[in-house]
């Protein structure tokens, strides 16, 4: 008999959920940078071994919303609590519980929801830190355990495979034992484009940007993708082109190498920018890029 488990990911922004997922199925298949707010779609992520299958969903980071985005944001946290076997509840473990790790702590307990704590980060703290941390979190809520690690580093992921294991349920398969993920080629190519603004620009620019894939052509050597760059401002334009088109070309360039690898062939990429003032609190062009609000 077979068994699989659908379970959350979830937690503030930028403690490492999205590292954490790419560590659990040992693929790069979702976005990361050392900004706040960057994953803004649930991202499953699936791991088969043997007879088990393990259906992980990273979530936005969980914050207080200040435009229509965030509203989204934040119920897709909350409809793929909905949708779970169990939550890995992901912390930094330098700093205490706040208001938003005890939120999710008062949903799970009003839910009866199973679930572990992972203390990440632990390579940047003190035993002392991480020892206070856990004294902390183990008074708010019964969890089944509590993971000290560092995502990046890979060091104590396979304990929150072991731990988790007890979550999954005899059943059939979900997905094919050698799918990674349920993400469309067309969506990890945009997210790709989305990762490289992150890093390559600062501050506001990333956050009030979008992308679009309005070609996705596969050939037998090469695929063919253009994309379109969403900005607020035609200021953000001029800087995400840059001087000479400098700034454009270096995202092009790192996407594409990404794009490359992820997909084993060449890539010809397209990128355009384009100006949509306000489409953050916009129903209609948040809808029309994708982000869809649950009614649950």
């Amino acid at each position: 008999m077979s068994k699989s488990g659908f379970i959350a990911i979830i937690g503030r922004p930028n403690v490492g959920k999205s590292t954490l997922l790419n560590a659990l199925v040992g693929e790069k298949i979702a976005i990361v940078s050392n900004k706040p707010q960057t994953t803004r779609n649930r991202i499953t992520g699936v791991l088969t071994r043997e007879d088990k299958q393990y259906i992980f969903m990273d979530t936005p980071g969980l914050h207080t919303p200040k435009t229509k985005l965030g509203d989204y944001m934040v119920k897709t946290v909350s409809g793929t609590i909905n949708d779970v076997d169990a939550v890995v509840l992901v912390a930094d473990a330098g700093f205490p519980a706040g208001d938003i790790e005890k939120r999710i702590i008062k949903r799970l307990t009003a839910d009866e929801i199973p679930a572990v704590l992972v203390l990440n980060k632990v390579d940047k703290c003190t035993p002392e830190q991480v020892g206070k941390a856990i004294e902390e979190y183990a008074s708010l809520y019964d969890f089944h355990s509590v993971i000290p690690l560092s995502a990046l580093k890979k060091d104590g992921v396979e304990i929150v495979l072991d731990e988790t294991e007890a979550f999954l349920r005899d059943d059939t398969f979900f997905f094919p034992e050698d799918m990674l993920t349920d993400q469309p080629e067309r969506q990890i190519a945009a997210e790709i484009i989305r990762e490289k603004i992150l890093r390559t620009t600062d501050d506001e620019i990333p956050h009030g940007t979008a992308v679009t894939i309005q070609t996705f052509e596969e050939g037998d050597k090469l695929i063919k993708i253009e994309a379109d760059i969403i900005c607020e401002r035609e200021s953000h334009k001029r800087i995400l082109i840059g001087k000479r088109g400098e700034t454009l070309k270096k995202i092009g360039t790192y996407a594409r190498e990404d794009m490359e690898a992820f997909f084993d062939t060449k890539v010809y990429l397209g990128l355009f920018v384009k100006v949509k003032e306000k489409w953050r609190d916009s129903s209609f062009n948040l809808s029309d890029l994708g982000y869809i609000i649950r009614k649950d």
